[in-house]
């Protein structure tokens, strides 16, 4: 059994157009973002009462609404208030946002069009992705069996409720004893890992799988990148194959959550010495003082 999450009962949640005590914020059994995961979301930090890469992730928001044919009552302004107004009732300046848009309440069957409105909520609350000393000493990791969805199957641009597919490495990671797994795609290269972007270092060059390997272009992904950039770090969006990470310099992964994170052993190889390497620490300070500067690269 895992450990059962209780919300803090103080919570104010935005929801249709209003805040709600926590314990009021109730969706239907008939919801379709319930009964089948037809939805989106999207994770978005707050550091020092703002709204981090507010419009890159906006734009994602809306480019997956349109992509599953879903229109809200709500223009992205009205949302980017609404984020705004539900910081400031949970009185929220570090935190994290979890902007979500579900179909609405429907008959049983998959017709996405015969559902009333879509619900729309927000949550402001506090996020730990992983214990603080991994950002110091690392993390390990592992290679999933399951593979990441067919990009002609599930678009992975499409920012979705359903999650599924990721779950499944995420239990094969933990069941190996880690917090985190690398998925490959249908092809067998590297796609991403179940919740992050993923980077390695070699030979002084920053590598990480393009779009074209079916991820999830992460908003922090882009971010590490115009950061590297400014180092003069070269970039490379490239294929990637398990070997390339076991004989990387370093590696680290990345993510809204997560941040940005070293990993020191991958199925059960150590990278390296086995500690995170120079350039990784480079960029964790770098993202550190973007996040405080107010600054949008984005």
């Amino acid at each position: 059994m895992g450990d059962e999450y209780t919300p803090n009962p103080n919570l104010k949640i935005w929801m249709d157009g209003k805040l709600v005590p926590v314990d009021q914020a109730n969706v239907s059994v008939f919801s379709h973002g319930l009964l089948y995961g037809d939805g989106v979301f999207e994770g978005i930090r707050v550091y020092h009462g703002r709204i981090f890469e507010c419009k890159a992730h906006m734009h994602r928001f809306m480019l997956s609404m349109k992509a599953i044919r879903m229109e809200i009552p709500f223009t992205q302004q009205q949302i980017v208030d609404a984020m705004h107004e539900t910081m400031k009732a949970n009185k929220t300046t570090d935190g994290y946002i979890r902007l979500v848009a579900a179909r609405g309440v429907g008959a049983l069957g998959i017709h996405p069009f015969r559902c009333g409105p879509p619900i729309v909520f927000i949550i402001c609350s506090t996020i730990q992705m992983y214990d603080p000393e991994m950002y110091e000493k690392g993390m390990k990791v592992i290679t999933a069996s399951t593979t990441r969805n067919h990009p002609n199957a599930m678009s992975p641009r499409i920012k979705s409720l359903n999650y599924l597919n990721n779950i499944l490495a995420k239990i094969e990671a933990i069941d190996a004893g880690c917090l985190e797994a690398v998925m490959l795609n249908h092809e067998g290269y590297v796609a991403e890992c179940t919740g992050d972007n993923l980077f390695i270092v070699t030979r002084g060059r920053l590598q990480t799988p393009g779009p074209h390997c079916g991820i999830l272009e992460g908003i922090t992904r882009r971010l590490v990148m115009k950061l590297a950039e400014r180092r003069g770090i070269p970039v490379d969006q490239t294929i990637l194959t398990r070997q390339d990470l076991y004989f990387a310099d370093e590696m680290f992964i990345t993510g809204t959550g997560a941040e940005i994170c070293p990993v020191v052993d991958i199925d059960k190889r150590m990278i390296a010495d086995g500690k995170p390497g120079p350039i990784t620490r480079q960029l964790i300070a770098d993202f550190r003082a973007y996040a405080k500067s107010g600054e949008e690269l984005l």
